[in-house]
């Protein structure tokens, strides 16, 4: 571990001394890749030079602890298990931070919501995930925008697809890909009796154009007309627009936006996040089939969380945590959640690497 540490803080050194180089700045592209480098490493540099210093604080205590001083032993022994202890704990975190980097952590994130089985229920439900979602966003500093919707008439969502844009975005909203399960009394039941409804969530890391070309050839534009709820010049103008592309045969539509230009750039936005989900998930079972890279499979049809409302109870299926706070949760409040899911992917990262 300690080699690796120290050839990290060799390449961190290099990295400083070419930032401040004047040829690299005037070149932004490479101060950009450069300057992204180097603080995606700051955190572990920081760490490693910290636990350096410690490791010497605690050799000079050893020593003083053998003084013929008694005041100079006594001071040294009372102060050694403090620095022990910040020794273990540096080390703990050092091995974590050395783990792979899953390179899309940093990357803005599209979030796409589907109402699943239950009807005007689900739709309502994925309009309650879309806001949890929204204001976790906000409590990070990330900023949402709506990419496509397919609203309903009681105020629920069909479909959502959202961008969220910010730092970490995806490292903690890649969790929560997967069938989400509600269970409560719909407004409509006149009975009082609870149905059980689902909402599919998946989450994409946002592509950027060079990584995924889209050549002309390769797609089908169609524009029409607008449908659904909107404004009163939303059916007057071909402002929809459907990408369809030929070789994978993914489709998507866009029809927010009252300009077909906005509408275009938005549906290539989503088409790229997709097909560059589909070739990570294509590489990943090349490589490694029978490994589980994430918390969880990834597949779609796994029911990863029920949220039970006469209970006030969210139960997250793959680390049995239960928490009653349901009305928190919805608000955006889901740290202690998702937390708890980094956790696992930490822990079983560091078996796999031991």
């Amino acid at each position: 571990m300690f080699e690796r540490l120290a050839e990290i803080e060799r390449r961190y050194d290099e990295l400083e001394r070419q930032v401040a180089d004047p040829a690299v700045i005037a070149n932004r592209r490479e101060f950009a890749k450069l300057a992204k480098e180097r603080s995606q490493l700051e955190e572990t540099i920081v760490r490693w030079r910290e636990r350096q210093r410690v490791a010497r604080d605690v050799e000079e205590h050893r020593e003083l602890a053998r003084e013929k001083d008694p005041e100079l032993r006594e001071l040294a022994k009372s102060e050694l298990p403090a620095l022990e202890a910040r020794l273990t704990e540096l080390d703990a975190l050092l091995k974590q931070l050395l783990l792979p980097k899953d390179p899309n952590d940093e990357r803005n994130t599209v979030l796409e919501i589907r109402a699943g089985t239950g009807g005007d229920e689900a739709s309502l439900f994925g309009a309650e995930l879309f806001r949890m979602y929204s204001r976790y966003a906000e409590r990070h500093g990330w900023r949402v925008e709506v990419l496509s919707s397919s609203p309903t008439g009681l105020g629920g969502f069909k479909e959502v697809i959202a961008l969220v844009q910010g730092k970490g975005a995806f490292s903690r909203l890649k969790f929560e890909g997967g069938v989400h399960r509600v269970q409560r009394v719909p407004v409509t039941e006149t009975q009082g009796r609870i149905h059980t409804s689902a909402v599919t969530v998946a989450v994409l890391p946002e592509a950027e154009d060079v990584e995924v070309e889209l050549a002309d050839k390769d797609l089908r534009i169609d524009v029409y007309r607008s449908s659904g709820p909107g404004g009163q010049s939303v059916n007057t103008t071909d402002s929809a627009v459907r990408v369809t592309h030929l070789p994978s045969g993914l489709v998507v539509t866009c029809q927010d936006e009252k300009s077909q230009h906005k509408n275009k750039a938005k549906a290539l936005k989503i088409l790229r996040a997709r097909l560059l989900e589909r070739a990570r998930q294509e590489q990943q079972s090349e490589i490694a089939a029978n490994r589980k890279a994430m918390v969880g499979s990834g597949d779609r049809s796994e029911k990863i969380r029920t949220y039970n409302f006469p209970q006030s109870r969210i139960t997250d299926h793959r680390v049995n945590l239960t928490v009653h706070q349901l009305d928190r949760v919805l608000d955006g409040d889901l740290d202690a959640i998702v937390d708890a899911l980094v956790t696992r992917q930490q822990s079983e990262a560091l078996a796999a690497a031991g």
